[in-house]
C-alpha cells in the first residue's frame, strides 16, 4: 500500500500500534485505540545561558527591542534565530523578545521556555480579521498568511512604551552583535534597512501600475530602491504618529481592485517607504539565499561583510538539510540549529 502523505503514514502508525485483549479465553477480542494521537512535535536542545562576562546597563535605554512572528511551520528557524542572536549578543541579558502568534498554542510557549529557560519574552495575539479582505493572492502561498502581514501592524500591538524596535523574519540567523543594528542613527526616518538600488525596482510592480500616471505620482520626488522588510528599525513613535498602518492599509486597498504586484506584504512597505527610509550597510541582510519565489534555487553569498544570513525566498535551510541536498549556503544556518527529534506522543 502506497503512503500518500504523513498523515497517512500518522495513521498506519496509531493502527499498527493498537492494544488487543481477549474478553475470554474463547471469544473474540476487544480493541483499544490510544485516547490521543498527536502530529510530529519537534523536540529541540536546551540552549545555554548566555552571559557576557561583563557589566552591561539595566536601564530602559540599553533594552533591545526585537520581534518576530511565532509559527509552528517555521518554529524550527525561529529557534535558530534566537539563537544566533543570543550568543553574538554583546549584552545578550538586555534583549527582550516580541512574539506575534494568531492564536495560544501552548506547547509553542512550553517549547520556548524550555529551550531558552532564561529568554526573555512576551507574547501578543495577532488577529487575522485585521487582515480579512485585505489579503490579495500573491506568486507563493507562504507569502498569504495573515501572520505575514503582521509586521504591519506590530507598533499598534506592541506595548505603547516601546519607542522602537527591530522587526525579523525567521528564517535568519544573526552573527554579529544585534545592538550594531539597534544603535543607527534613523536621522528622522521612521523605518531603517539595507537598500538595494542597483536592483530593477520596477519588476515589484506589474503593468497596472506602471501605465496609470496617478498611482506612479507615490515616487514622484523620491529616488524609490528596493528594502528587504524582514529585517527593519521601526522607530515606533513616528509610526504611530504619522498614521503609517493607514497609509499601507491603503495600498492593500488598491492591490484588491486593481492587481499592481504580486508578492504579498512587501510591494505596499515600497510603495510608502521606499526612497524615504534610512539604509544601513547591506551586511545586515544578506538576502535571498533561499532562491527565487518559484524554484528556489541555490544562491551564493553577495560580496562583502556578513553580519546577518537571510533564507528570504522559497528555499529554506532547514528543509533543504533534511533532504539531503543542501545548498552551500545552508551549512552555515546549521550550527545554529536546536531541533532534537521528532516522535509521535500518544497521550494517555
Amino acid at each position: 500500500m502506497a503512503i500518500r502523505s504523513l498523515n497517512h503514514l500518522l495513521l498506519l502508525i496509531g493502527l499498527l500500534s493498537l492494544s488487543i485483549q481477549p474478553l475470554t479465553a474463547a471469544t473474540n477480542y476487544r480493541i483499544t485505540l490510544p485516547r490521543k494521537l498527536s502530529p510530529i512535535v519537534p523536540f529541540f536542545r536546551e540552549a545555554p545561558a548566555f552571559r557576557n562576562g561583563q557589566p552591561c546597563g539595566s536601564s530602559p535605554n540599553d533594552i533591545i527591542h526585537l520581534a518576530m512572528t511565532l509559527d509552528s511551520n517555521y518554529l524550527r528557524g525561529t529557534m535558530a534565530a534566537i539563537l544566533s542572536i543570543l550568543h553574538n549578543s554583546g549584552c545578550p541579558e538586555n534583549v527582550v523578545f516580541h512574539f506575534l502568534w494568531l492564536r495560544f498554542d501552548q506547547d509553542i510557549k512550553t517549547k520556548i521556555k524550555t529551550t531558552f529557560p532564561y529568554l526573555n519574552f512576551k507574547l501578543y495575539r495577532f488577529d487575522s480579521n485585521l487582515v480579512q479582505g485585505k489579503i490579495s493572492k500573491s506568486i507563493r502561498e507562504a507569502l498569504d498568511e495573515p501572520l505575514n502581514y503582521a509586521r504591519i501592524y506590530l507598533p499598534d500591538i506592541i506595548p505603547v512604551d516601546v519607542k522602537r524596535i527591530i522587526y525579523l523574519d525567521s528564517d535568519l540567523v544573526v552573527v554579529d552583535d544585534i545592538e550594531k543594528l539597534w544603535r543607527v542613527d534613523l536621522q528622522e526616518k521612521v523605518l531603517a534597512a539595507p537598500e538595494y538600488c542597483h536592483a530593477n525596482f520596477t519588476q515589484y510592480f506589474n503593468d497596472n501600475f506602471w501605465n496609470e500616471p496617478e498611482l506612479q505620482k507615490i515616487f514622484e520626488g523620491k529616488d524609490p530602491c528596493y528594502f528587504n522588510t524582514g529585517v527593519m528599525v521601526l522607530d515606533v513613535e513616528k509610526w504611530r504618529q504619522g498614521g503609517y498602518l493607514q497609509k499601507v492599509e491603503e495600498w492593500m486597498i488598491v492591490q484588491k481592485q486593481k492587481r499592481i504586484y504580486h508578492l504579498g506584504s512587501l510591494p505596499p512597505f515600497l510603495l510608502v517607504f521606499a526612497g524615504n527610509i534610512k539604509a544601513v550597510d547591506h551586511g545586515w541582510n544578506q538576502h535571498g539565499l533561499g532562491g527565487d519565489n518559484i524554484e528556489g534555487k541555490c544562491r551564493a553569498l553577495h560580496p562583502g561583510p556578513i553580519s546577518l544570513l537571510h533564507w528570504s525566498g522559497k528555499g529554506k535551510p532547514w528543509l533543504r538539510l533534511d533532504s539531503g541536498k543542501p545548498c552551500v549556503v545552508d551549512h552555515l544556518w546549521a550550527p545554529y540549529d536546536l531541533f532534537r527529534s521528532s516522535k509521535l506522543i500518544f497521550n494517555e
